[in-house]
């Protein structure tokens, strides 16, 4: 393990593997450096690019400092962009994903290439205030120290099948998956409005937009609209993936993306 330090002094832990340049791999809701879907797509990037596999704030071996900001997340991505010699592509999946995206508008100067995966913004007014009162339940719930159930309604309300979600209890890894519960009003605060495109517009990081075949057609739409925002951006939809893509079958639009 080794750690970066951020602007506000957080400490955030990350590992490299593999050899190329430089990729940081930016998680979204409940993930962690360590998760082991998480391990495995590391693997498979690090056949092409030398992999920066870092812990989001609040999470595994980072820091925490409070009060958290979107902010102080991208400020994060970049004390790894530096760590890795001061340039990088990203990858962004879900709410890293619009991390992502933040870090290409803020940080243009650092960042050579943007690949996102579903980006999970909100695609309409209907969603945000049916996302916003499932933040209030799930900030209730962390409140009172309900992290389990907090984490449970929360993907519920994202859509997950509620029989998958009752059998969570039973998975390797589910003790971990609950101490990361508050975490989830970070996600929530970076995906909980519709995409800014007016500010994504001016972008000038080449970004490349995919999203999955079987993904929500919400996520698709979000998708269809930055890249129509995004200056250059290119779209694609990845055939036969939903929200969890193969690392594999993401391989060619890194590579591609890279080249």
């Amino acid at each position: 393990m080794r750690t970066a330090t951020s602007t506000d002094g957080t400490e955030i832990a990350y590992d490299i593997s593999g050899g190329g340049p430089a990729l940081v791999y930016i998680t979204g809701a409940i993930c962690f450096r360590r998760f082991r879907p998480v391990v495995g797509d590391a693997r498979v990037f690090s056949s092409a690019f030398t992999v920066y596999n870092y812990d989001r704030r609040g999470r595994g071996d980072s820091g925490n400092a409070l009060p958290y900001s979107v902010e102080r997340e991208v400020d994060d991505i970049e004390a790894v962009v530096d760590a890795a010699g001061g340039r990088a592509v990203l990858y962004g999946h879900s709410s890293g994903a619009a991390l992502a995206l933040e870090a290409a508008a803020r940080l243009p100067d650092k960042i050579d290439r943007v690949v996102i995966y579903d980006a999970s913004y909100v695609h309409d007014e209907a969603e945000r205030v049916s996302y916003a009162q499932l933040a209030d339940k799930v900030r209730v719930l962390v409140d009172e120290g309900e992290n389990g159930r907090a984490l449970k309604v929360f993907l519920r309300g994202i859509g997950m099948p509620s029989a998958f979600v009752a059998l969570l209890p039973l998975f390797p890894g589910w003790r971990t998956m609950k101490a990361l519960a508050p975490t989830l009003m970070y996600d929530i605060a970076i995906t909980e409005d519709l995409p800014p495109v007016a500010r994504f517009a001016g972008i000038e990081v080449p970004v490349q937009v995919v999203v999955g075949e079987k993904s929500p057609p919400e996520l698709r739409q979000v998708a269809r609209a930055l890249a129509d925002a995004i200056p250059g951006a290119t779209h694609q939809i990845l055939a036969g993936q939903d929200h969890m893509v193969s690392a594999e079958k993401l391989m060619p639009m890194l590579i591609a993306a890279n080249g």
